[in-house]
């Protein structure tokens, strides 16, 4: 992911959402790429995602809300920005379920001021939006295709199916070159937020102690690497000529469902830690969680020739060794 390619060495990209851990990573990787890349975070974290990657200094980081209208225009405009990787939203379900209107206010409202910025902008070439597999809802027919209906309905879930279809409504009513990219969970090293399953466990396994499974452990996800995901939103925005991409969403996975279960005795024995027991806590899936959800990727696949390079097993390993780097020197303390 370090080399640059010809697609962005003179691009000038915008990533919303630079403050979380998959937005970091996406611009370590276009930093790498040649491309000059503009940082929008949010909060002033006391680490963001650009810190604990240690990639801060490779982008030029702008703190304002996604909301901002005249925020958005002056970015858009003071760097002649072609490329945006819009990434920004309120991410935690849990905290959508307790406060649904900042939820809407950041992913919708959000999601819109950057469209309509960008629907102004003469030098906007690219643009991606990140929806996710949550914007499906409950289904019964798995894996989730494209053509499955969005019936998200959970106030995260509605949230990212809007922004979803506000997405590619600007591409059929205004040609915006805009494609939309659905991923299923996404795990990896910078992930600060220690309530997810996946930072969590490898937290209680390097401190020795029993992890904590928020539900009863059966819930059904995919699990996608970090590195994954970013070639996932490079790949769409590269693509974004072809009309099979442009005004599309397409769905990246891994094909792998896996239960919270199996996943946690994964971290355990990648970690070396077989002899913790993970503490069960739910009789059943969490309120406001879907029981299966899981995605085929065969359309992304054929169109842009894109698979997940990383299985859970590889995935694991690095994101173990990285949390390992990262904990031992104490930084766990700045973050949430």
């Amino acid at each position: 992911m370090s080399q640059p390619i010809a697609a962005w060495k003179e691009a000038n990209v915008l990533v919303t959402g630079a403050g979380g851990f998959v937005g970091a990573w996406l611009v370590q990787a276009l930093a790498g790429r040649g491309a000059t890349v503009v940082a929008l975070l949010h909060d002033r974290q006391p680490v963001s995602g650009l810190e604990a990657l240690g990639c801060e200094r490779k982008a030029v980081v702008v703190h304002g809300s996604v909301t901002g209208a005249a925020l958005m225009n002056r970015l858009l405009s003071r760097y002649e920005i072609d490329t945006v990787f819009h990434l920004a939203a309120q991410p935690i379900v849990g905290a959508a379920n307790r406060s649904p209107v900042p939820t809407f206010e950041a992913n919708i409202r959000g999601t819109w001021t950057v469209l309509e910025a960008c629907r102004r902008c003469p030098t906007i070439r690219r643009l991606v939006v990140a929806s996710s597999d949550k914007a499906y809802g409950d289904h019964d027919r798995l894996p989730y295709t494209e053509d499955h209906p969005l019936l998200g309905l959970n106030p995260y879930d509605a949230s990212k199916a809007c922004a979803d279809v506000l997405a590619r409504s600007y591409h059929k009513a205004f040609r915006t070159p805009v494609g939309v990219v659905r991923c299923a969970n996404i795990y990896g090293g910078g992930d600060l937020n220690f309530s997810r399953v996946v930072p969590g466990t490898i937290r209680s396994a390097l401190r020795g102690e029993d992890p904590i499974v928020r539900s009863d452990g059966t819930p059904i996800r995919e699990y996608l690497y970090v590195e994954d995901a970013v070639s996932a939103y490079l790949s769409v925005a590269e693509g974004l000529e072809d009309p099979e991409v442009a005004g599309q969403a397409l769905n990246f996975g891994t094909g792998r469902p896996t239960s919270v279960q199996e996943l946690v005795k994964a971290i355990l024995q990648t970690a070396g830690r077989s002899d913790l027991n993970p503490r069960i806590l739910g009789s059943g899936r969490l309120e406001g969680e879907i029981d299966k959800q899981y995605l085929s990727s065969e359309r992304a696949g054929r169109i842009l020739g894109w698979s997940a390079a990383e299985s859970l097993e590889s995935g694991l390993k690095k994101t173990v060794a990285w949390y390992a780097g990262f904990l031992g020197k104490g930084r766990a303390r700045d973050a949430r």
